[in-house]
C-alpha cells in the first residue's frame, strides 16, 4: 500500500495563482495542508495508474485462467456461488 503517514515536512517553494492564494488565505485555508493532501491525491491516482498499465498483462492472463477455471477453492464457498464457480466445460 502507498502510506505518507507520518512522513517529515519538508520546505519547499511553489509558484501559485497570486489571485488563488489571496483567496485561500481570506477563507482561512491552511494552503500547505491544502496542497499536501491534494497532491498525495495525485500522486496516490497517478501511482496506481502506472501500476495498472506496468501489469496489464498479468491482469489480463489471470482473468482469463478465471474465466476458464473459475476461483481457486470456489467450491468451498458458501456465499456468491455465481462469481466464480461457473466454469466453462470443454
Amino acid at each position: 500500500m502507498l502510506r505518507f503517514d507520518g512522513a517529515p515536512k519538508k520546505p519547499t517553494n511553489l509558484s501559485l495563482n497570486s489571485k488563488v492564494l489571496e483567496v485561500a488565505r481570506d477563507l482561512g485555508m491552511n494552503v500547505s495542508q491544502t496542497v499536501d493532501v491534494l497532491l498525495a491525491e495525485e500522486v496516490r491516482r497517478r501511482y496506481w495508474e502506472k501500476w495498472q498499465e506496468e501489469n496489464q498483462e498479468a491482469i489480463a492472463e489471470y482473468n482469463e485462467r478465471i474465466a476458464k477455471y473459475g476461483l481457486p477453492l470456489a467450491k468451498y464457498r458458501s456465499f456468491a456461488r455465481s462469481l466464480g464457480d461457473g466454469r466453462k466445460k470443454g
